[in-house]
């Protein structure tokens, strides 16, 4: 209306306009950037400053009651019950661990317990303080819209709500995004071997969206990420603060064997050097199991032809022998084993030698059952502009996948499908490079199925190669 009648408008016109605009969320401000190179920050804290809405433009928080769905609000008043949100964690090498938290309501002295209704539980802080760059600056009452640090609370996460004890609620957070990069990692020096776990599990307190675990079939700790970006953070700030540095490499695929055919075989172990000799005898029979359905032993022993004492070592040596796998170091799956005969020597039989004859007959009976590899097929939800869904289904084709629908998401397409891990292993910088960074995805193991032929050649030859 100024501008119809004047004809002009000045520059605190036009930034009341612009606040009132973004506060009430009819315009949306888009800054250029680059936090990694420290381009646009200053742009960032000026437009904060000028345009965002401060505690008392806001609405009242909503959360809900503990323990029921009855909804509660919290005005951003210093009268209302004290309540605020745990948005982040650092971890300090030296201070350790340290808790952000932004007041939503109420006042907070710096001698008071913190409540946190997400845990219902109640823990004393140390010092709370604020945070300007590197210096922690001493709080005193904590208002709404204050941001600030506490030490020492040991139980508290990222997400979780502090408040008065009295008059509880739990707001709603913000799920962590999939992480959908991940690489095996190992320490460039084994001296640091023993502080991998602890200091990445420091850095999980800090950050929800990372994952690190240790896969027991491949034998390789596993870190796992948003992006390329978030991992190449984490390893930096590894070495910053803890002072390990890692190696980066793409996992391996946790294929796993089984066999499609059966047999009977013979284990048989006999040794003698002087003395006391090693003998033990025996017949198994070897056959598939429905898949999924793991392993299976059965002791048909009849008459007494191998004492039931050394039965048991028989299927220890089987499934030790399934655990380091035949075709290509992986595990085995989907079997059933049955003990059926054999023989033993009442002074050289031992559970020793008839683990030993129990590993060697299944070794030698699985290569004779049609051994196959199965590996893992995930489950993938992709999120793109309409414009790419040609290229995107062309390229899940392209890597044996199979679309089983899509979905609309306003002005995206959702593909759902299904895809081998080991197809899409790079597929984060793959899918950026097609729709232009537009795009993402997320995936989870659904299920086994075998692997082509000409495949299995290549990656059981890669096996031995590594052996």
């Amino acid at each position: 209306d100024k501008y119809l009648e004047e004809g002009e408008l000045s520059v605190e016109d036009l930034k009341e306009g612009l606040r009132k605009g973004i506060i009430a969320g009819d315009l949306i401000p888009a800054l250029c950037g680059s936090a990694i190179n420290n381009i646009g920050t200053s742009s960032l804290l000026d437009m904060i400053t000028d345009y965002m809405p401060s505690p008392i433009d806001r609405k009242p928080e909503e959360g809900k009651a503990p323990g029921s769905d009855n909804e509660e609000e919290r005005a951003p008043e210093e009268s209302a019950p004290f309540s605020s949100i745990v948005f982040k964690t650092i971890a300090d090498p030296y201070a350790g661990k340290l808790t952000l938290f932004r007041v939503f309501s109420g006042t907070l002295s710096s001698d008071s317990n913190f409540y946190n209704a997400s845990k219902e539980i109640t823990e004393r802080p140390g010092n709370i303080f604020y945070l300007e760059g590197k210096t922690q600056k001493p709080a005193g009452t904590l208002i709404p819209g204050d941001i600030a640090a506490v030490a020492k609370l040991k139980e508290t996460t990222t997400g979780d709500t502090l408040c008065n004890e009295k008059a509880p609620i739990i707001f709603e957070t913000v799920s962590p995004a999939n992480p959908v990069v991940s690489y095996a990692v190992e320490p460039k020096s084994k001296g640091d071997e023993d502080k991998i776990v602890s200091s990445f599990n420091r850095l999980l307190e800090e950050d929800p969206s990372l994952l690190f675990s240790r896969n027991r079939e491949t034998k390789e700790s596993i870190l796992t990420g948003v992006g390329q970006v978030h991992i190449d953070v984490t390893i930096e700030r590894l070495k910053r603060k803890f002072g390990v540095e890692m190696i980066l490499k793409q996992p391996k695929v946790p294929y796993k064997e089984t066999i499609k055919g059966k047999t009977n075989i013979q284990g048989k172990y006999k040794k003698q050097s002087g003395g006391r000799g090693q003998f033990a005898d025996t017949w198994i029979d070897i056959e598939p199991l429905p898949r999924g359905e793991g392993f299976e032993f059965a002791d048909k022993i009849v008459g007494g032809a191998i004492p039931k004492t050394y039965i048991p070592a028989v299927e220890k040596g089987i499934v030790e022998a399934m655990g380091e796998g035949i075709l290509a170091g992986c595990p085995v799956v989907d079997v059933k084993v049955s003990l059926v005969d054999g023989s033993y020597h009442t002074v050289d039989s031992s559970e020793m030698a008839f683990k030993i004859a129990g590993s060697m007959g299944f070794k030698k009976g699985f290569m004779l059952c049609q051994p196959t590899l199965l590996e893992p097929i995930v489950d993938i939800n992709i999120e793109i502009p309409d414009e790419y869904t040609g290229d995107i289904i062309g390229d899940l084709n392209s890597r044996r996948g199979r679309v089983l629908g899509m979905d609309k998401q306003g002005r995206n397409s959702l593909i759902k499908g299904q895809v081998p891990l080991a197809e899409i292993l790079d597929y984060a910088p793959i899918l950026t490079s097609i729709t232009s960074g537009r795009g993402n995805f997320s995936y989870e193991i659904s299920h086994y199925e075998e692997v082509p032929g000409n495949l299995q050649e290549k990656i059981i030859a890669a096996s031995k190669k590594e052996e």
